[in-house]
């Protein structure tokens, strides 16, 4: 720090003042530490390659560089990590430190060190939706054939699979990916050079530093370059979408403990302080609330960004906290979702015993009547009238629990004599009749593209482990070539040792 308190940005005059605090962003500065190191030196490399900061200076800045590192963060003061590093630098060099901000401003260097961090929170993001499809797919494979009750409105409609249930979150959380990959791409481009908003005089070479600091792109121009946020908000809303798919697998899988269709490992779960026989799901039920803040994120971001004007606005430094807050949220909840996946028990006969409840094969008895020549809104009469012809042969919980088990032969047969005035045995046979009505054989004969027969689930699992197997190798392209530039740029600092 300066004599007089102030970094080397605001100095003396602008250095005290009840503001001072309110303007400071270093507490939430603390994840950019490394990236405006690494920004620093790729700057004052590419100066020195164009001959703006002489070898000597460009020595004395980096050695002081690598002394900031090495005392840490935690020694730092300023208005923000970027004017503490350069205060820091110039403490330890005199002058010379100074030549270290030519050619920017606070602006693209802001946005570039965000660019930077954010850029590997996304391929991590990344990477926890790669472990929790692999556990669904893998959870899903086991129990392709594990018949279940599947629901709409949480009301028993069909039967499915286990398998058909999990490959569903597992497809959703594959676009999930691929939002935040191409969250990435448009993340990784360099607004370094950009200055405060309108370029510099300098002969700087723009392509140099993004090379060197891993970035894809320049971008072009440099008003847009140091004002825009719309990168944080394409990765807001990656990963605000992710943590809803988070929330609905947490959702069912709580439910279905409750059913006791499913039994969370101890791993994801507590017991509460004062009825020692419960196992509650603590874990999912907080994977849930992380959408809440990612929402919250998203919605953050988009009411502090709308209505600015150009090009730089103080604004955007209450901007960023928003994206790290969804980024440490969706993470973590995340990759506890893919181990209470991984470490779950199924409940196989719970499952199938519940699988036809509320006479759940309806349409497939439909199905099979309209399949030999019953128009399908005659069929769907019919098989209502069984479902309610079923109920009202009994009284009581009684009647209660054939409407719960679901309508036999005999209701079907009821109503196709009171819809169609012939028997039922005139359209279908009875053994086909009896296989629509079984669960197990009705989850069986859906076996169109994306259906829940163990056939047609083992098809689509079948893809979704090349998905898997694609998205890693985009994923380790993008860490390979972050690990390439990092080893370039320390190359080319070490050359100045």
């Amino acid at each position: 720090m300066s004599e007089e308190g102030g970094d080397v940005v605001r100095r003396e005059r602008f250095s005290g003042g009840p503001a001072r605090g309110f303007l400071s962003s270093m507490d939430a500065d603390e994840r950019l530490f490394e990236a405006d190191l690494a920004v620093d030196r790729a700057h004052v490399v590419m100066l020195t390659e164009q001959g703006i900061v002489d070898d000597e200076s460009a020595s004395t800045i980096l050695n002081a560089l690598a002394d900031v590192e090495a005392t840490g963060y935690a020694a730092l003061d300023g208005e923000d990590i970027h004017a503490a590093i350069e205060t820091a630098v110039i403490e330890r060099t005199g002058n010379e430190g100074g030549r270290m901000h030519t050619a920017r401003s606070r602006n693209d260097e802001v946005a570039t060190c965000i660019r930077y961090r954010l850029r590997e929170d996304l391929l991590d993001a990344s990477e926890t939706t790669l472990v929790l499809r692999e556990a669904l797919v893998e959870a899903a494979r086991a129990h392709a054939e594990t018949t279940m009750p599947g629901y709409t409105h949480r009301q028993p409609a069909q039967p499915t699979t286990v398998g058909h249930f999990l490959s569903s979150y597992a497809q959703a959380l594959g676009r999930d990916t691929d939002r935040l990959l191409e969250a990435y791409d448009r993340t990784n481009r360099s607004p370094l050079g950009a200055a405060a908003f309108a370029g510099t005089p300098f002969d700087i070479d723009r392509e140099r530093t993004a090379d060197l600091l891993g970035f894809d792109a320049v971008l072009g121009n440099s008003m847009d370059a140091v004002s825009t946020r719309n990168f944080l908000v394409e990765a807001a809303s990656a990963l605000a979408t992710l943590s809803v798919t988070l929330s609905g697998l947490a959702t069912d899988l709580v439910e279905f403990a409750t059913d006791e269709y499913v039994e969370i490992d101890d791993d994801y779960a507590s017991t509460s302080s004062i009825m020692p026989q419960k196992k509650n799901p603590d874990t999912l039920e907080l994977v849930r609330a992380s959408a809440g803040t990612a929402s919250a994120g998203l919605n953050g971001l988009l009411t502090t960004l709308k209505g600015l004007p150009r090009a730089y606005n103080r604004d955007l430094q209450e901007a960023t906290p928003h994206i790290w807050s969804a980024i440490d949220g969706v993470v973590p909840a995340t990759e506890v979702a893919a181990g209470a996946v991984a470490t779950a028990s199924w409940n196989e006969s719970e499952l199938a015993a519940a699988a036809g409840n509320g006479f759940a094969t309806a349409t497939g008895v439909a199905d099979l009547l309209a399949m030999h020549g019953v128009p399908f809104r005659t069929a769907h009469e019919i098989v209502a009238s069984a479902a309610q012809c079923a109920a009202d042969r009994t009284s009581g919980e009684t009647a209660s629990r054939a409407a719960e088990e679901g309508a036999d032969y005999a209701a079907v047969e009821a109503a196709a004599q009171e819809v169609l005035d012939d028997s039922l045995s005139a359209y279908v046979e009875h053994e086909a009749v009896e296989a629509a009505l079984d669960p197990d054989a009705s989850v069986a004969s859906r076996d169109s593209v994306g259906g829940p027969a163990p056939s047609a689930v083992a098809a689509v699992l079948d893809e979704m482990e090349d998905g898997i197997e694609d998205d890693q190798e985009l994923l380790a392209e993008r860490r390979e070539g972050l690990a390439t530039a990092e080893r370039a740029l320390e190359a080319e600092v070490d050359e100045y040792a």
